[in-house]
């Protein structure tokens, strides 16, 4: 790994509200288009990497947006942006196959060809990514929930993708031994 291969600690902040639905109006928030947790999971690996199965999996990644779109009644086939936690440069990849959005071994040659950007066939981390935004530690989970929900919403300006209804984040502390993986709908 050199230096551009991994994102900069940065500071940062990010808040959600949560909202019960029968509350928005009571509250200011009619006519905001509701975004909807659907489903979570989560999943832990041990730490040590050398005592893993196959140390290049992500197993927590796996199980995590497993339980996810169990919860959720959705499949990969259904998520219309995701964001990834991307500390590395291979993470984007290797997460996209670990949830599904593509076969493995296949997440680079998706890469490659476009169909991870803004317009692709499977938008992943419209924010940048941690690359780009950097990664305020406690932070970074959230963020990446505000992106979907500007998503969701249509209120991601340049970044949108359009018709977004389903979104998929994937946040991890460690070597990818503690993960929590979010669905986010507006169905």
């Amino acid at each position: 790994l050199r230096q551009y291969d991994m994102c900069p600690v940065s500071d940062g902040a990010a808040a959600v509200l949560l909202v019960a639905k029968d509350k928005q109006d009571e509250l200011g928030f009619g006519g905001k288009k509701f975004v909807k947790i659907a489903g979570v999971g989560s999943a832990t690996d041990t730490h040590v990497v050398a005592n893993r199965e196959v140390p290049t999996d992500l197993l927590a990644v796996r199980l995590s947006a497993q339980m996810a779109y169990k919860m959720a009644g959705v499949g990969p086939e259904d998520i219309d942006v995701a964001e990834l936690h991307d500390a590395f440069q291979i993470l984007e990849i290797a997460e996209s196959e670990e949830v599904g959005l593509f076969p493995r071994g296949t997440g680079h040659l998706a890469a490659r060809e476009g169909k991870t950007e803004i317009h692709g066939e499977m938008p992943i981390n419209t924010s940048g990514g941690l690359k780009a935004k950097g990664h305020p530690l406690g932070a970074t989970g959230v963020s990446q929930i505000v992106e979907l929900v500007k998503q969701l919403r249509g209120e991601a300006g340049e970044r949108q993708v359009e018709g977004a209804k389903t979104a998929l984040a994937i946040n991890f502390g460690g070597f990818g031994n503690n993960v929590v993986a979010t669905i986010l709908t507006t169905k």
